[in-house]
């Protein structure tokens, strides 16, 4: 390239100074028949640009490599740069416009560049540099023998790979001498679509010693390097970011941010990847690496970017937005595909890009148009953030719509310190990194509010603790036990034993409240509070659901099941069901009618009943998470299994225990009642109480 020979002249003076006191190289054009042009190369210790003029010709035939073929009818084409010469697409200094803007407009495929030279004074192995930037292929011919290629030729079957630096040695005995070079290009169909003077060589070869053109090439690697070589500054930010929201979506499961976060990283990290590997090595074929980053990875990453803002702002309807970003990128994908190669030129007519691309430019806009109106949305949810975020956002459209800010005459590339800096390139490193330091505050803040959820949940186990008993009371001429597994730190399910010891009469409640978590825990504490408080005036089970009922409406929106029953000296036991599933006396499920849990509605009607527990009877009392127990195959515990467990005698430790290892989904309550078949006291000082 132009620009690294300019590098190469500040740094040695004994290669392009034409003026050195070693012997110089020179050209001197002469003619040794009519029509032919023969260019004469005196080689010293310097380097020679081959401008030519070269003869040129669109076409193919192998022929055209020999020594003796005669050329003279070709058309002549110069590879001086033009005075002030610069590409239009990356800015870069002695660029030398293609054939498609010297005449050959249209023109994809094979042609050939033709040079004669005379080589006088090679006292060393000459050897031929071509230049940094060639559309798309080539292969170098000195008298009709091949001395390299860029690109895979297989027939006419040609694989193009990015243009790098290359230089080939000229054959044993091509030091002294008339020599003739011939170039066969090979220019994909779809090129020209990404640049407007596409084709060709874009800069002269360079003819010097080997040892020369070794280090010219190795300058060319350094100015690509400088060129993109902040790609690599790029990934490495890519990666931290990609690590650390990684690690946050490790820690906090529930912000989905932090992993559409590190796919727009992954992605973002793949796409430059290909683009650093396919310009420092010849493995991966141009078409393939097109594919990949244009058709495929560049729309993914524009509506991963859409749906990262959209978890960033937590918006309600996200499943809308989905449906609004995938078939707009999977458009994207197929418009790009069909201005790409291989179906561009091929399989899509040249001509119909007039109408593909503007409507691939309305989808590519209609795609930012979403990400500014999820940005609104956002704002107008007063998301944490405020002037940070807008300048998160515009920095993620600067970086993916490089083209379409160039097409309004926005400068998206400038030198810095020698190096190519692409405002994409920036616009993405200063996002991340304000995205970055969004999302540390927002976990740290998650985090404060988790720790304080946490110590909340905590005080409210304690409080559950307290009001449902871990050690029963005594009760004359009865045995109870009970079984209770909460599904979570705070459960729903409650129990009380509320013994009268001037009736003799003992009140049990037991109740499931609406919910789970600190929201049921609450709720439980005031049901028990109610109970406690109506105990006080009354110990009929039907006026204390009552006394519930009208406290739970006041609240709204508040309801629980309950079953209340009260057992008399003799062994009578009077129920009120309020939707709690019936109990078991002996084994067997009384039959009761059904009714509205409390809180549901005002002056509801409860469901009672009156029985006698007889010497050795017992009363099974049980929650509905022991018959809601599900297995990973979605079966539930039953019924059927609750009843072979009663007819075995199996305890409440043993019931619970099973529905719980079963697959527990909610919280588990037995509680067993049986009257002794003497009337002595039995005292129970162990706790048959048990939680998680």
């Amino acid at each position: 390239m132009h620009r690294a020979g300019l590098t190469f002249l500040l740094l040695c003076s004994t290669l392009y100074c034409t003026q050195s006191q070693t012997a110089p190289a020179e050209i001197i054009n002469g003619h040794s028949a009519p029509g032919e042009t023969i260019v004469q190369v005196k080689l010293g210790e310097s380097s020679v640009e081959l401008a030519g003029p070269w003869k040129f010709r669109i076409g193919d035939d192998m022929a055209w490599a020999q020594v003796d073929f005669d050329d003279s009818n070709w058309d002549s084409m110069d590879l001086t740069p033009p005075p002030g010469s610069a590409d239009a697409t990356l800015g870069i200094s002695g660029y030398i416009p293609g054939w498609t803007a010297r005449g050959y407009a249209g023109h994809s495929g094979f042609a050939w560049y033709r040079l004669k030279i005379d080589i006088t004074g090679a006292n060393r192995r000459p050897a031929i540099k071509m230049p940094a930037m060639a559309d798309d292929a080539y292969q170098v011919f000195v008298n009709g023998q091949q001395i390299g290629e860029m690109g895979k030729f297989v027939g006419n079957r040609v694989t193009a790979y990015s243009s790098l630096p290359q230089s080939f040695r000229l054959p044993k005995g091509v030091g002294d001498g008339k020599a003739s070079i011939a170039i066969r290009m090979w220019m994909d169909s779809a090129t020209p679509f990404n640049s407007p003077d596409a084709g060709g060589l874009h800069g002269p070869p360079v003819l010097g010693y080997a040892t020369v053109m070794e280090a010219l090439v190795r300058l060319d690697y350094d100015d690509i390097a400088h060129d993109i070589g902040i790609g690599f500054l790029e990934a490495l930010i890519l990666i931290m970011a990609l690590v650390m929201a990684l690690a946050l979506f490790w820690l906090d499961r529930k912000e989905s941010a932090y992993l559409w976060l590190a796919l727009v990283c992954l992605v973002t990290l793949v796409r430059n990847s290909i683009v650093l590997f396919v310009n420092f090595t010849p493995l991966m074929g141009q078409t393939l690496a097109v594919i990949l980053t244009d058709v495929i990875l560049a729309p993914v990453r524009i509506g991963l970017w859409v749906l990262f803002w959209g978890y960033w702002f937590r918006l309600r309807r996200i499943g809308i937005l989905h449906r609004l970003v995938w078939p707009l990128v999977v458009t994207l994908m197929i418009g790009t595909a069909m201005l790409r190669p291989p179906l561009y030129g091929l399989i899509i007519p040249v001509h119909d890009a007039n109408y593909i691309a503007p409507l691939l430019l309305i989808v590519k806009l209609a795609l930012g148009v979403l990400l500014f109106v999820v940005a609104f949305r956002g704002f107008a949810r007063h998301i944490a953030g405020g002037w940070f975020v807008a300048i998160a956002v515009l920095l993620v459209v600067a970086a993916n719509y490089q083209r379409e800010l160039r097409l309004i005459h926005v400068k998206v590339s400038f030198l810095f310190l020698g190096f190519l800096i692409q405002l994409g390139t920036v616009a993405t490193i200063l996002s991340l990194l304000v995205i970055t330091a969004l999302l540390l505050r927002r976990f740290v803040h998650s985090q404060r509010l988790k720790e304080q959820w946490k110590m909340e949940i905590q005080q409210a186990r304690h409080v559950q603790e307290v009001l449902i008993p871990q050690k029963l009371p005594q009760v004359k001429g009865l045995h109870i036990e009970s079984e209770y597994h909460p599904a979570r730190e705070v459960g729903g399910d409650f129990f009380q034993i509320l013994p009268n010891e001037e009736e003799g009469t003992v009140l049990i409640v037991v109740g499931d409240v609406t919910g789970k978590g600190l929201q049921a825990g609450m709720l439980v504490a005031l049901i028990v509070g109610a109970i406690r408080a109506a105990v006080q005036h009354s110990s009929n089970p039907l006026e204390i659901l009552r006394e519930i009922n009208e406290q739970l409406c006041e609240r709204q929106h508040a309801s629980a099941t309950c079953l209340i029953l009260r057992i008399d000296p003799d062994g009578k036991v009077i129920l009120a069901n309020a939707g709690q599933q019936p109990p078991y006396l002996n084994g067997i499920e009384l039959e009761m009618e059904g009714a509205l849990p409390v809180g549901t509605i005002s002056d509801p009607e409860f469901s009672t009943a009156v029985l006698t527990l007889e010497q050795n009877d017992s009363l099974i009392l049980m929650s509905d998470g022991v018959v809601e127990a599900q297995n990973h195959q979605g079966i539930l515990f039953g019924f059927e299994r609750v009843n072979e467990m009663l007819r075995q005698r199996a305890s409440p430790r043993e019931i619970a225990q099973a529905a719980k290892e079963f697959g527990q989904e909610d919280d588990i309550l037995v509680l067993q009642v049986r009257r002794e078949a003497t009337q002595s006291v039995r005292l129970h000082l162990e706790p048959q109480f048990t939680m998680q």
